[in-house]
């Protein structure tokens, strides 16, 4: 017997029919009535007046799964709650229990038009709503439903009637609060987005070129609508424009790839960086800030991210924003602070076990090499060789650095000891670059110590105009190249020392002191510990070191690797030369007494034979000794990671870079934001970053005008803080940002502050 052909039906409807899914749609008569049609056909039918059909039909077009219960209740005029009651009255008692009851109330009021007029005179005088229910002896819900009607009946002079078939007294749960007031009209309370289920359909095909554009509705107190204020500052970071210039396009989707990225970085925001956190974000609370029917999910996140990451070129994105960094912000590129960061790994595979610091033991991870500017805020993370000292990881950056800072500048590379090498110091140097680090005591050789009369006290203003003092002398050193190309010559360096509670502590750098001056090199030295508080505050907050990705390539098998038999050759000679070292002094022990016998014992002739017999055990340990040596030698101090561990597999690289410049641009959005409330927030140095995430979480309006998108939010906790994001937004509407994806200008404003008694 052949085999039907399958296809998906064509979702055609009729000219008049509002469309509620794919292919299902509602076309409404005149007189009242209306028909449900589904992929072409009349499938529910109802007259003016049939409210029971009217329900009858909704009921069954969800239980035809031709639309989802959301989308049918919206069709239907109803709240989904309401169409769930319709479904279990319907199951319960058949059609006849779906003609809806008598309007109206089934018990006399307690709300007469006397304490109708009560509750508004007490609310006129500044009475609290627990007071005023007290005294007009109702409920607190029946105040609040008094002064609410007031409050729409002066906002909207001609309410809207219930929706057919809904009982008066039961509102959408929408409709909580009033709508805000608007020149044009009074906006509605977050209303339905767009319709896109003919553009999802399009997708779904592939045939939607670049994806949905973002559409918005205007619409009063949008959930997380303050998250639009990260969107000048995301634009500052260049990650849209650099992933733009990178990837070009996603392949044909309902989300494009500014779209993936925005929502990243503003879930970010939010506390939730990693893809799973999009379950704890409500989609459609989200999609409504995106100009979408809903965000994507997880799935789809992580569908899109692996997309990226498949096309391999998550170095070369880190690369293009670090340049775009490096260009906006040309006065923090004075100095580069480097440093080495060990992400641990917690999961079952076979990793490269280094030593984790802030664990105090040695355990499976990955190295990753991040470079901050002057402020301390991230610019570039590459990942490092296993096992790679920071001294080696350096180097290696040099070229990239150079062309982040361009040919004619000559920035001050600062690391901590961890990059002590000579051969590195004359390496920086005629790459062209300055250097700043600590001094490192060698093996064998102590830093000398300068005497106390060299020292002075050194005043010095920070950023922040903070002032310090320090005890501070200055001399040179002259360093040994013990490898490389330049081994043989020695490298100068200037020298700083700062004496602190008897201590000396060393500091080199290429800077002469006419171009930094000592304190200056003490004081920036010390903000290298600004890399390290942002990885403490990426762990804490934007989930730095979180396995975005189980995927993994193999290791590299002809990779280098530490031979553990050269470990046990060097502890053998070790043993050997204990052995020996035993063995010579019972040698010794026994001739001195037969050299100096006890009192009363005769004396001793030592023979030729004697010391023969004395010196076998000696000569054992010296032969064993010596085999241990040539063994030892003879051993590779590296081998092939293929002979010592084939299984070995590295985490993957390109979805964590990708995640890394996501994260980065979230940190360096809010940073920017918290950075400019200084002159509008007298707290900004204790509250800057408390104030942004509260902000980032605000209700709001979203009104698009024309070319313009009026964002709206509602007033924050306090006065204070509501005239400090006054004050940022005036900052951001200058920027002239345009909304990613569209041509609307954003236009941030802020409503004043309630007061309450």
């Amino acid at each position: 017997m052949a085999r039907m052909l399958t296809q998906l039906p064509l979702p055609l409807l009729p000219v008049d029919a509002r469309e509620i899914a794919p292919g299902a749609g509602v076309a409404d008569s005149p007189d009242g009535g209306g028909v449900v049609w589904v992929h072409g056909l009349a499938t529910f039918a109802w007259d003016a007046g049939d409210e029971a059909a009217r329900r009858l039909a909704a009921v069954q077009l969800l239980q035809l799964k031709a639309a989802r219960q959301t989308q049918v209740a919206a069709a239907f005029g109803v709240i989904p709650l309401t169409l769930w009651r319709w479904e279990q009255a319907l199951a319960a008692g058949g059609v006849a229990a779906l003609i809806p009851d008598r309007k109206g109330p089934q018990r006399p009021s307690r709300l007469t038009p006397q304490k109708v007029a009560q509750i508004r005179e007490l609310d006129g005088q500044g009475m609290r709503k627990a007071a005023i229910a007290a005294a007009a002896g109702v409920s607190e819900t029946s105040v609040r439903n008094v002064l609410r009607a007031a409050g729409a009946a002066q906002a909207a002079p001609q309410g809207e009637a219930p929706a057919a078939g809904e009982p008066a007294d039961e509102p959408p749960a929408e409709a909580e609060e009033a709508p805000a007031e608007e020149p044009g009209g009074a906006l509605p309370v977050l209303p339905d987005p767009v319709p896109r289920d003919g553009e999802r359909a399009l997708a779904r095909f592939g045939l939607l070129g670049e994806g949905a554009a973002p559409a918005f509705t205007p619409g009063a107190r949008y959930p997380l609508a303050g998250l639009l204020l990260a969107l000048p500052a995301l634009a500052d970071t260049g990650l849209l424009a650099c992933a733009r210039q990178v990837y070009g396009r996603l392949r044909g989707g309902f989300y494009h790839l500014e779209t993936v990225l925005v929502h990243q970085v503003l879930q970010a925001l939010l506390r939730e960086p990693r893809a799973e956190g999009a379950t704890r974000v409500p989609a459609p609370a989200m999609g409504r800030v995106l100009g979408l029917d809903r965000a994507p999910e997880v799935k789809t996140i992580r569908r899109k991210i692996a997309e990226l990451a498949a096309a391999g070129k998550a170095a070369d994105l880190q690369m293009a924003i670090a340049r775009h960094r490096a260009a906006a912000r040309p006065e923090e590129l004075g100095f580069m602070y480097i440093d080495g960061h060990t992400r641990a790994y917690f999961g079952t595979r076979d990793v490269q076990k280094m030593h984790v610091a802030r664990l105090k033991f040695p355990g499976p991870a990955t190295e990753e090499t991040w470079v901050t500017d002057g402020a301390g805020d991230p610019l570039l993370v590459v990942m490092a060789e296993p096992s790679a000292s920071l001294a080696a990881q350096i180097k290696e950056l040099l070229p990239r650095l150079r062309q982040i800072a361009g040919e004619n500048r000559k920035p001050t590379l600062c690391f901590d000891r961890g990059g002590w090498s000579p051969d590195l110091f004359a390496d920086i140097i005629h790459a062209g670059f300055h250097l700043l680090t600590y001094r490192k005591k060698t093996a064998g050789k102590e830093i000398p110590e300068l005497p106390a009369e060299e020292f002075s006290v050194v005043s010095h203003a920070s950023d922040g105009g903070r002032p310090r003092e320090y005890e501070l002398a200055e001399s040179e050193a002259e360093l040994a190249i013990t490898k490389g190309e330049r081994k043989g010559k020695t490298v100068k360096l200037r020298q700083v020392t700062r004496r602190d509670k008897g201590r000396q502590v060393h500091i080199l750098t290429s800077r002469q002191a006419g171009d930094l001056p000592a304190a200056d090199v003490i004081y920036r030295m010390g903000s290298r510990w600004r890399e390290e508080n942002y990885f403490r505050y990426g762990r804490a907050h934007f989930a730095l070191d979180a396995l975005d990705s189980y995927a993994v390539t193999p290791e590299d098998p002809d990779r280098k690797v530490p031979s553990p038999a050269k470990k046990k050759a060097a502890a053998a000679v070790k043993t050997a030369k204990k052995g020996l070292a035993a063995a010579e002094a019972a040698r010794d022990a026994k001739l001195t007494v037969l050299r100096s016998p006890a009192p009363g014992q005769p004396a001793v002739v030592i023979t030729n034979q004697m010391l023969a017999k004395l010196d076998v055990p000696v000569a054992a340990a010296r032969r064993k000794l010596q085999d241990a040596q040539a063994a030892a030698k003879a051993t590779p101090a590296k081998i092939a990671l293929s002979e010592h561990n084939p299984g070995m597999v590295r985490l993957d690289t390109e979805t964590k870079l990708i995640t890394h410049a996501i994260r980065m641009a979230a940190y360096n959005a809010e940073t920017i934001l918290a950075r400019a409330l200084d002159g509008c927030y007298s707290r900004a140095g204790d509250e800057a970053y408390a104030l942004i995430r509260e902000a980032l979480t605000t209700s709001g309006d979203i009104i698009p005008d024309g070319q313009t998108l009026h964002i709206r939010l509602d007033p924050l906790t306090a006065p204070r803080r509501t005239r400090a994001l006054a004050c940022l937004c005036d900052q951001l509407n200058a920027t002239r940002t345009i909304f990613p994806g569209t041509k609307l200008t954003l236009r941030y404003a802020v409503k004043e502050h309630q007061s309450t008694t």
